[in-house]
């Protein structure tokens, strides 16, 4: 209840010229009296059988748009009868939104009482619906949007799946030489299996394309999409680069170089990256300068890379003295991510993804931090879509870092450093989680933010498997490798520090006290 169905039903049907039927003015006309009296007089039982036979009922029909009730399909047999017969959209909605649509509702049985009571029993029917809704591949999140952008959303989710059915689409507005572009970032369980048809669709290839991977990833995803490939009309060749963070370098790039050169690649040929996050930033660096520019498509294979390092084109390697020193900001054309494909990843590269997840609903998603605070994802698909949403919000506001998008660097000035001091023993994920704490540290020790929730933020980093605290390493030496940070402002360190969650800020030269403080909260 309260995300929209209703009326955006209405104006979805006028837009494809279909009927609209809201199941539960059906059901209020069958029965005579409001859904409120039938809870009252007849009970819930009674409604929800109403819900089945109608289901069943609308489903041997065609050309309608239905708006369900909002737990109609919790019963997994509506979700059958009715999926059987056409696409089901999952509108969502975050906790507050949905309150604030449905606070002075008076007629909603299953929603009595005050704000705050509404609040709570808003948050234990989406935890008692929680397996159901995720049981919807497509969903679309209504939350600060008016009703005509969620019917466009709905359609672009429409889209997606009838290009590959149960995949979800995002689609992303990206500047491209002074103008705009829009790219697609595909996410579905075996959507690998669909790589070619996909790049095809976006009027890539025939011909030559290259695959840039790694041993270990190639091993097990190297074949299957060059089969995808080849069906497509495409011929792939893998172009490998070493393992690691530390061979992320200039070197690593003249070799691809050569490889694609060997290849016979010309402007036209796409370029994949098949790995985690230090192959799309080489990749998409390669992709950017070599010839002056060929197509790039991210299929990440990591958590991290996955709600993370594949979106918003930043691309780039290390130098020695830090990380990310040199790159490009390049659009790829595709972003494929298919969950399926973290079944082979060892977990601790899983837990290092999480601490990005964990940044995502910091910054913009407190329902998805509050998710993992208390019962976890019910859906990798989901959890993903809802980490990346976030980050495509924030890289289309603001593109090239100019503004809003440093808040995605949140931990990260702490978490660099202490990698680089590490020589990268420490995983980027593993940086990032550390550098969360520190920087909640940082934002209570201002009075920014209250110690509670930094406390909170230490506590879930600690509950997924991140380490909260660094050993081996002294303060002056982070603080050191902190000079060369790329996201200084002149000789001015800057810093993302949370106040709440949802809202977190840029601060400039915090002073060095507060620094060292903070890098010292983090040192055990």
């Amino acid at each position: 209840m309260g995300t929209g169905k209703t009326t955006v039903g209405r104006l979805l049907a006028e837009r494809l010229d279909r009927i609209f039927v809201d199941m539960d003015e059906q059901i209020e006309a069958n029965f005579g009296k409001p859904i409120a009296q039938i809870f009252k007089e007849e009970g819930e039982a009674v409604f929800r059988m109403a819900e089945v036979r109608l289901s069943a009922h609308l489903a041997a029909q065609e050309g309608a748009v239905i708006s369900t009730g909002g737990g109609a399909l919790v019963n997994p047999g509506n979700r059958h009868v009715l999926g059987e017969s056409g696409p089901i959209i999952c509108l969502i909605a975050t906790v507050d939104e949905i309150l604030r649509r449905m606070e002075s509702a008076s007629n909603r049985p299953l929603l009595p009482g005050d704000r705050e009571t509404k609040r709570k029993r808003i948050r234990e029917l989406l935890y008692l619906r929680r397996h159901a809704y995720a049981a919807i591949p497509l969903q679309v999140d209504t939350s600060g949007r008016t009703p005509a952008q969620i019917v466009d959303a709905v359609l672009e989710a429409l889209a997606g799946d009838m290009e590959v059915p149960g995949m979800t689409r995002i689609a992303v507005d990206a500047p491209a030489g002074g103008e705009r572009k829009r790219y697609h970032i595909c996410i579905g369980e075996g959507v690998l299996a669909h790589a070619g048809e996909l790049l095809r669709n976006r009027n890539l290839g025939p011909g030559p394309a290259a695959i840039v991977t790694n041993e270990p990833v190639g091993q097990h995803y190297v074949e299957p999409l060059q089969a995808s490939l080849r069906a497509a009309g495409f011929d792939p060749v893998v172009c490998t680069v070493p393992e690691g963070e530390a061979h992320k370098t200039l070197a690593t790039i003249a070799s691809l170089y050569d490889q694609f050169l060997d290849a016979g690649l010309d402007r036209r040929s796409p370029i994949i990256a098949l790995g985690g996050g230090v192959i799309g930033d080489m990749t998409g660096f390669a992709a950017a300068t070599y010839l002056r520019g060929a197509p790039f498509v991210q299929i990440p294979t990591s958590l991290l890379a996955m709600v993370d390092a594949s979106v918003g084109g930043k691309t780039g390697v290390d130098l020695p003295q830090g990380k990310n020193l040199v790159g490009a900001f390049k659009q790829p054309e595709l972003v494929i991510i298919d969950p399926e494909m973290m079944a082979t990843l060892p977990g601790v590269e899983f837990r290092s993804g999480l601490a990005e997840v964990i940044k995502h609903g910091i910054i913009d998603a407190p329902d998805l931090f509050e998710q993992l605070e208390e019962h976890g994802p019910t859906s990798m698909t989901h959890l993903i879509a809802d980490a990346v949403r976030v980050k495509v919000r924030v890289v289309e506001e603001d593109p090239f870092e100019q503004g809003r998008r440093a808040t995605l660097n949140l931990g990260h000035t702490f978490g660099h450093a202490i990698e680089l001091v590490s020589q990268f023993g420490i995983r980027h994920g593993e940086g990032v989680a550390i550098g969360l704490v520190a920087a909640a540290n940082m934002a209570a020790a201002l009075g920014r933010c209250d110690p509670a929730l930094a406390a909170r933020i230490a506590n879930l980093v600690e509950r997924l498997g991140l380490p909260t605290r660094v050993s081996g390493y002294d303060a002056d030496a982070i603080l050191a490798a902190m000079v060369h940070d790329k996201k200084r402002k002149g000789k001015t360190l800057r810093f993302v520090i949370p106040q709440a969650l949802g809202d977190v800020v840029v601060i400039d030269d915090p002073g060095e006290d507060v620094v060292r403080a903070a890098v010292e909260s983090v040192i055990e």
